[in-house]
């Protein structure tokens, strides 16, 4: 279709002392107007490698180098930091050209790493906890979509790491707000808290050995732990021995086990 257009484009009568261009020297310009900005951009010249891109695209709006010159915009703005920007543009070009999947792929990728790069690594300290969720949350629904809707594709396996990242960012963040209630002795909102996370973003429990590492099993087992503590000054017995029960079958290779045993035989010695 665009190189139907193009040879429509190049069909009309010229402008007075223009040579008629064909659909190869079209081509072959829009080639080498693209090529001159890659230098620029190659070269960290953003501002000079915008100007020479967006000339592409305006010149040559038909071939296939105008659609690249909207990515590397969006790539030039992704490189000064100027993410919100990046993201827009990366969204418009996947608006505009669904039909182009590599391009597509890529643009969805870089949409997922402006948004992760906009939560700030600061946001990642223990302090974080208390800070404001709703970038890390986009991230969360951006990271996830691309890995649903990519699976095979060569980014999706850093795309999965920061997934967990942000992940455990977030599940942190509910149970530092449950603890809070906790604290509080508002033990019904600590359970809502504690089930919201479990519910959102907790990982489907593997078959891993007793001599698995912890890093490998997410933050589930200690938000199970958090709950069954909640459900004992609750007095709710059968629901705390119900979770602690659960640590055990479902994660035997996390260091909660020790404490979820430890319960266990302290409401036995109750008669809880």
């Amino acid at each position: 279709m665009a190189l139907s257009l193009a040879v429509l484009a190049l069909s009309l009568p010229a402008c007075e002392g223009e040579a008629p261009k064909t659909a190869l020297s079209y081509t072959a310009d829009a080639k080498k107007a693209y090529e001159a900005a890659m230098v620029e951009f190659n070269s960290h010249n953003w501002i000079e490698a915008q100007t020479l891109l967006r000339e592409v695209k305006r010149k040559y709006s038909y071939s296939k180098y105008a659609r690249l010159a909207e990515l590397r915009i969006a790539d030039s703005d992704f490189e000064q930091d100027k993410f919100s920007d990046a993201i827009r543009e990366y969204r418009q070009f996947v608006h505009d050209h669904r039909s182009d999947a590599d391009e597509v792929t890529y643009a969805r990728s870089k949409i997922a790493d402006a948004q992760y790069a906009q939560i700030g690594e600061s946001l990642f300290l223990a302090a974080g906890e208390e800070r404001d969720q709703a970038t890390i949350l986009d991230t969360y629904k951006e990271l996830r979509g691309f890995v649903h809707d990519y699976p095979h594709a060569k980014e999706t396996a850093r795309m999965r790491r920061l997934l967990a990242e942000v992940t455990s960012r977030l599940i942190k963040h509910e149970l530092y707000v449950a603890r809070f209630y906790l604290n509080k002795n508002n033990f019904e909102a600590a359970i809502t808290r504690i089930q919201y996370a479990l519910r959102n973003f907790a990982r489907p429990p593997s078959n891993l050995p007793n001599s698995a590492a912890e890093d490998d099993l997410g933050l589930e087992p200690e938000a199970l732990l958090l709950m069954g503590e909640t459900y004992l000054k609750m007095e709710k017995w059968g629901d705390a021995r119900d979770t602690f029960v659960s640590i055990m079958k479902r994660y035997p290779g996390s260091s909660t086990v020790v404490p979820a045993k430890n319960y266990l035989d302290f409401m036995q010695s109750k008669g809880v």
